[in-house]
C-alpha cells in the first residue's frame, strides 16, 4: 500500500517506541512498530517524540505584539494593563490587527502550536478586532485552526453596550461566549454577568470560556457561581474557568468545599502561568504569593486542566515566545510539579487537555485522527520540556509546513576529543 507520507523510528508520548505512523489523505492511517507499504516522503524521526500538536487555550490575539502602543505598562498590574488596552483601542486599525496576528500565526506554526482559541474584545462599538479575528481566522485555517471568544474586556455590565455588542460578535460567528465577572462594578454584577452568560450559551449551544478570578482577592469567588450554572443549565464539559488566580490565596477549607463542586459540574481549569507569576503579587512584600491557580489540587479532584499562553508583547506581558513548552515548564515550577507524573500531566496541559476543552474534532495519534504532528528533539515529554525542545518538523494535515535543523554545540575543549552535545545540553 502506498501512503503519502511515513514517520518512522518515533517514539510516542505515551512511551512506544520505534513507531512508524502512515499517513494518507490528511489522515493518520496507521500507527505501529511494522507499518507495510511504500510512502512518497519518509521522515525519520530518530528516536525522538513525535506528538499531536501543541494548542493553546488561552490567548489575546487582538493585542499580541502590539507592545510599547500608545505606551508600556509600568506598574506590570492587571488593571494598568486593561487602561493601557483602552487607551489603545480608539487607535487600532483592520489592518494592523490582522497583520500583527498572521505574524504570531506564523510564529505560533514555527513552535508546532496548530490550534489557539483567543478572546476578542466586543467593548468597542465597531467590533473593528472582531471583524479582523475573523478574516484571520479564514485566512489561517490551512495550518491552524483559531477559536475566537467573545470577551466583553471592560465588563458585560460595566461597559455600555456591552451586552449588545457581545450579541453582534456572536452572530458574526464567534465561537464562544466569554466574560469577567471579577472587573464588573460590584461582585452581585459579576455572579449575574456569569448567569446571563451561561443562558446566552445555552441558549445559542455554545462553549463558555470565562476569565473567573483574576486576581489576589480570596473572596472573588465567581467559579462557585461558574459552576452552579454549569450544572443548572447542563452544560458539562463545556465550560471553562480561566485564571481562577484568587484560588491560590483562598482559604484551605473554602477550597475543600469548592474543587468538588467544579468536578461535579464539569467545568475545566485554565490557568496561564507566565502571565499568572507575573501579574498577581504585586501589591504584597514579602512573601510574594504566585499567583497561580491550584492545578496539583484540582487534578485530584478529578477536575480537566489546562496551560495557555494568554499574552505575547501586548499591555500586559512584554515578552513571550510562543512556545507552549516554555508555559508548560514554568507551570512545572510555580506548582510544584516536578514529580514524574506530574510532570507529564503538564505536557497533556499544553496538548491533550487543551483540545479536548476547545472541542477539536480529529485532535491525537491514533488511525483516523487528522494527521497533524510535531518531531521534537526530545526522547519524552519530560525532556522536551526541560529543553523547550527544538521543533524539527511541523506537520499539518500530513503536509510539512515548517522544519529546523537539530540544536546542537561542538565543544572543543584542551586535552579532549571534539564532542557533540545535542538539544540545549542533552545528555551524551
Amino acid at each position: 500500500m502506498s501512503h503519502d507520507l511515513l514517520v518512522r523510528n518515533a517514539t510516542l508520548p505515551d512511551g512506544r517506541t520505534g513507531q512508524s505512523i502512515a499517513i494518507r489523505s490528511g489522515r493518520i492511517a496507521e500507527v505501529g512498530p511494522a507499518v507495510a507499504g511504500e510512502a512518497r516522503q519518509v521522515i525519520d524521526a530518530g528516536g525522538n517524540l513525535v506528538s499531536p500538536p501543541f494548542v493553546d487555550v488561552h490567548f489575546h490575539m487582538d493585542a499580541t505584539l502590539s507592545l510599547g502602543q500608545p505606551r508600556l505598562n509600568e506598574s506590570g498590574t492587571l488593571l494598568e494593563g486593561i487602561a493601557l488596552w483602552g487607551e489603545m483601542k480608539p487607535l487600532l486599525t483592520h489592518e494592523a490587527v490582522v497583520e500583527r496576528a498572521l505574524r504570531y500565526c506564523d510564529l505560533a506554526v514555527s513552535q508546532g502550536l496548530l490550534a489557539i482559541r483567543s478572546h476578542v474584545d466586543v467593548c468597542d462599538d465597531r467590533l473593528l478586532a472582531v471583524e479582523a479575528l475573523l478574516e484571520v481566522k479564514r485566512r489561517v485555517a490551512p495550518y491552524l485552526d483559531l477559536q475566537l471568544v467573545a470577551f466583553p474586556q471592560d465588563g458585560y455590565y460595566r461597559s455600555p453596550g456591552a451586552v449588545e455588542n457581545l450579541a453582534r460578535a456572536l452572530d458574526k460567528g464567534v465561537d464562544v461566549v466569554g466574560g469577567i465577572p471579577h472587573f464588573e462594578r460590584t461582585m452581585a454584577d459579576g455572579a449575574a454577568s456569569v448567569r446571563a452568560l451561561c443562558e446566552i450559551a445555552a441558549e445559542r449551544c455554545l462553549l463558555v470560556d470565562m476569565h473567573c478570578d483574576e486576581t489576589d482577592d480570596p473572596l472573588s469567588r465567581h467559579v462557585e457561581t461558574l459552576a452552579c450554572e454549569t450544572q443548572r443549565l447542563g452544560l458539562g464539559g463545556r465550560v471553562a474557568g480561566s485564571h481562577l488566580t484568587s484560588m491560590h490565596s483562598m482559604d484551605n477549607y473554602y477550597v475543600s468545599k469548592l474543587l468538588p463542586l467544579m468536578a461535579e459540574a464539569g467545568v475545566a481549569a485554565i490557568a496561564n502561568p507566565l502571565i499568572n507569576i507575573v501579574i498577581q503579587g504585586r501589591h504584597d512584600t514579602y512573601p510574594k504569593r504566585r499567583g497561580m491557580t491550584r492545578i496539583p489540587e484540582l487534578r485530584a479532584q478529578g477536575v480537566l486542566c489546562a496551560f495557555g499562553h494568554d499574552c505575547v508583547m501586548d499591555p500586559w506581558y512584554s515578552l513571550g515566545s510562543g512556545d507552549m513548552l516554555e508555559v508548560a515548564h514554568m507551570a512545572i515550577h510555580v506548582g510544584h510539579m516536578t514529580g514524574r507524573d506530574a510532570m507529564r500531566y503538564a505536557f497533556e496541559a499544553v496538548t491533550a487537555h487543551p483540545a479536548r476543552i476547545m472541542g477539536l474534532e480529529g485532535y491525537g495519534l491514533a488511525p483516523g485522527c487528522n494527521a497533524d504532528l510535531v518531531v521534537l528533539q526530545a526522547r519524552d515529554p519530560i525532556e522536551a520540556i526541560r529543553l523547550k525542545a527544538t521543533r524539527l518538523a511541523v506537520i499539518r494535515r500530513g503536509r510539512v509546513i515548517a522544519e529546523a535543523e537539530p540544536r546542537a554545540t561542538r565543544l572543543h575543549l584542551d586535552g579532549r576529543p571534539a564532542a557533540v552535545m545535542g538539544d540545549a545540553y542533552a545528555p551524551i
